[in-house]
């Protein structure tokens, strides 16, 4: 990935579809090719992991940090005790601050895994609960609530929403939350130098809170403040279907919640109307190494060049390059039928949503494939399963089964797994114990 100059931030966000919304175009631009600029993004500790929409501000904050700006990471841990209000219909549960510091730590390899692949500045992790735990509530009422409206609060669409649905409502914990976010602003302003702040256009209205606060804040001492905001646009797929969920759910970014190999095919099998935008966005590639790639997927999209390259890098950032390449051969692997090399882990997140089975190993011993083939559902008869079998579409573990198959516990992969397969596509898993 190449650098960039300090002024080629905004133009390299816009072409990379991550600008949408800006609080001062002109001014931001200036402000950014004075210096190097201290950027701040935020992120919630709903969970142990985030998910890939997450990616898109941090994808923004790694640009900033190419660009020689020094990308701040906050995580919520304050914040993540009251709950975010956007985008929720209901009151969320409140978390405990012991399992808010659990999801925290858990979260933090994610940016120092992408953030630490990143030439360019240093950057900075940083916990809001570091200060926003210790503020007396009449100090927020007085010198920070005393700065906010509340017919300006109440006309946000989260807040507007819930306070329209009689039986939801909306809490003073949640409709709070705006004033916190904001004070974090103002906090990272005034004593880790930040000037401007990015995240999702779904924070837009946090963001202009914050600024304002500063602003307003700034007045009441006498002193100017220069700071900013700007916005990436929500990710969408082409087909209008929501991005990053799965049939199987959220793509997650941590190994322990979605594998390596889950996460390079949710690349991989990205549509060919997603994978250009998707490649501008996740990935490092320039203009010239885009276009390239878009050229040869036009000239034989049955070949993948873009979506495998994109599954690529995306995998690599995320997880490092063995993990890709594990990812990788495991995907050759079960496409060719070859499994039997594989490693027991990697095996087991190839098969994780194959259709499986458990059995006893005390009947293993010269059993007969013909009946295995039934019970697992891959044929309806024996004569069907015979004629499979004849026709050279069944396979034990990678290998063509002949007439009279039987197995042995020397089938065992990893002492525990058979693989079945018929033709192409049909796999089922037997495990034995």
């Amino acid at each position: 990935m190449g650098s960039l100059k300090p002024t080629d931030f905004l133009p390299e966000l816009e072409w990379r579809n991550l600008l949408k919304d800006v609080t001062d175009r002109g001014a931001l631009s200036t402000h950014l090719s004075t210096g190097s600029r201290r950027i701040y993004a935020g992120f919630d500790p709903t969970a142990t992991s985030l998910t890939i929409g997450n990616l898109v501000p941090i994808m923004m904050l790694a640009h900033a940090k190419r660009a020689g700006h020094q990308a701040v990471v906050l995580m919520g841990g304050g914040t993540g005790l009251i709950g975010d209000p956007s985008g929720k219909s209901a009151e969320r549960q409140l978390m405990t601050p012991e399992t808010v510091a659990v999801h925290v730590a858990a979260q933090r390899p994610i940016f120092d895994s992408i953030l630490g692949q990143v030439d360019g500045a240093e950057y900075s992790i940083l916990n809001n609960a570091d200060w926003l735990t210790e503020l007396s509530y009449i100090d927020v009422l007085r010198d920070v609530g005393k700065h906010f409206s509340v017919n300006m609060m109440v006309q946000k669409d989260s807040v507007k929403s819930r306070l329209n649905d009689r039986e939801q409502g909306i809490s003073y914990t949640e409709f709070s939350y705006m004033i916190l976010q904001a004070y974090d602003f103002l906090h990272l302003y005034q004593e880790e130098g930040v000037t401007a702040q990015c995240g999702g256009s779904d924070q837009y209205g946090n963001i202009i809170a914050g600024a304002d606060l500063i602003r307003r804040d700034s007045f009441a001492r006498g002193v100017e403040a220069d700071t900013f905001g700007f916005t990436a646009p929500l990710i969408t797929k082409a087909d209008g279907g929501k991005f990053g969920k799965t049939e199987t759910g959220a793509v997650w970014l941590t190994a322990d919640r979605t594998s390596p190999y889950a996460y390079y095919q949710f690349w991989l099998n990205c549509s060919d109307d997603d994978v250009k935008n998707f490649l501008r966005v996740f990935t490092f590639l320039n203009r010239e190494e885009i276009g390239a790639l878009e050229r040869e997927h036009s000239e034989a999209p049955g070949k993948r060049a873009a979506q495998r390259k994109l599954a690529q890098i995306a995998t690599t950032l995320l997880h490092g390059e063995s993990e890709m390449l594990q990812a990788e051969g495991a995907g050759k692997a079960l496409f060719s039928g070859d499994i039997a090399g594989l490693p027991e882990r990697v095996l087991t997140e190839v098969f994780s949503e194959v259709p499986s089975s458990e059995h006893s190993k005390a009947s293993l011993e010269g059993s007969d494939l013909i009946e295995l083939l039934i019970e697992t559902g891959l044929a309806k008869s024996k004569r069907e399963a015979r004629e499979f079998i004849g026709a050279g579409s069944v396979s034990v573990n990678g290998q063509k089964a002949s007439d009279g198959r039987t197995l042995a516990s020397s089938d065992l992969l990893h002492g525990t797994t058979i693989a079945l397969r018929r033709g192409k596509k049909a796999w089922h898993v037997t495990r034995w114990s």
